[in-house]
This record gives C-alpha cells, structure tokens and sequence, in this order.
C-alpha cells in the first residue's frame, strides 16, 4: 500500500514555482497544478530582517492569500520541513479554494469556494521576530527574490 498524497497551503516564498522546485529539490517542470487558496483566521508577516515571510494565527477577521498544491510526496513533505527550519511547525488547517488571487479579497473566507483540508507552516519562533508590515509577493518577486535565490534571504 502507497502512502497516501499531500496537499499543502503555501503563501510566501514557495508561492514563486522557482522557490518551490529549489525547496523540493525537483526539475521546475514538476507538474505542481497550484489552485489559488485562502486560509482564514490568520495573519501573514515579514520577518525580521528577511525576505520571507510568517503566518500566526489571528483572532480578527484577518486571512491569508496563497496556492494549493495536491499531489506531493512524503519525500516532498521531508524537503519542505528541511526547507522551512525550525522557525516553523507544519499544521493541519482548513482553507477554501478561490477563482483567483486577485478576486480573494473581495471573496469571503467564510464565503464562496470548496473547504479543503491541506498542510501548512506556521510560525513558532515569537511574535518578537516578526514586523508589523504584511509580507507582499509582488515586491518579493519584484524586489527580493534574486537575492533570497542567492542565499541573502535564507
């Protein structure tokens, strides 16, 4: 008997399919279909004095915008642990399927799209370590990938 797929929530730097293959140490041609996703209850953060980005839990109306990806691996799940250190811990959490990013925020968390049990990392390290700033993909992708890429973010 096989052991059974993964499905995972990402909503940082592993959003970026570059970031994701370097992290799961596969060819960018791995078939990942991302499904855009948002998970409720939760607040996402810079980190300090880094490119990357935390999720903790919220108790405000707060969500998180990010991808779905179904399909993975035990071996891929162990890379991805490896990848995301000891600052995080990976959790269950619930998070629902949107027609895409752009539209999530005028989608309700609460409201529209499939609820879909997925894997996800949360941050454990302190809140003290974390910005006040959301963390922004597009001035990651923009601004701050090449160097995360080179190691200066890591």
């Amino acid at each position: 008997m096989g052991a059974q797929p993964h499905t995972a929530f990402f909503y940082g730097t592993l959003m970026s399919p570059t970031v994701l293959a370097l992290a799961l140490q596969a060819p960018k041609s791995k078939d990942l279909n991302p499904t855009p996703a948002v998970l409720p209850a939760y607040t996402r953060r810079r980190v300090q004095n880094a490119a990357y980005p935390a999720i903790i839990p919220s108790t405000s109306s707060h969500s998180v915008q990010g991808m779905l990806i179904s399909g993975l691996s035990d071996a891929d799940i162990k890379a991805l642990d490896r990848f995301e250190g000891d600052e995080y811990q990976r959790v269950e959490v619930k998070v629902r399927v949107v027609s895409s990013l752009s539209s999530a925020s005028s989608q309700s968390a609460e409201g529209e799209g499939e609820e879909v049990e997925a894997e996800t990392y949360i941050w454990i390290a302190g809140e003290d370590h974390l910005e006040d700033e959301e963390w922004d993909f597009e001035r990651f992708v923009k601004e701050e990938m090449g160097g995360f890429l080179a190691g200066e973010g890591l």
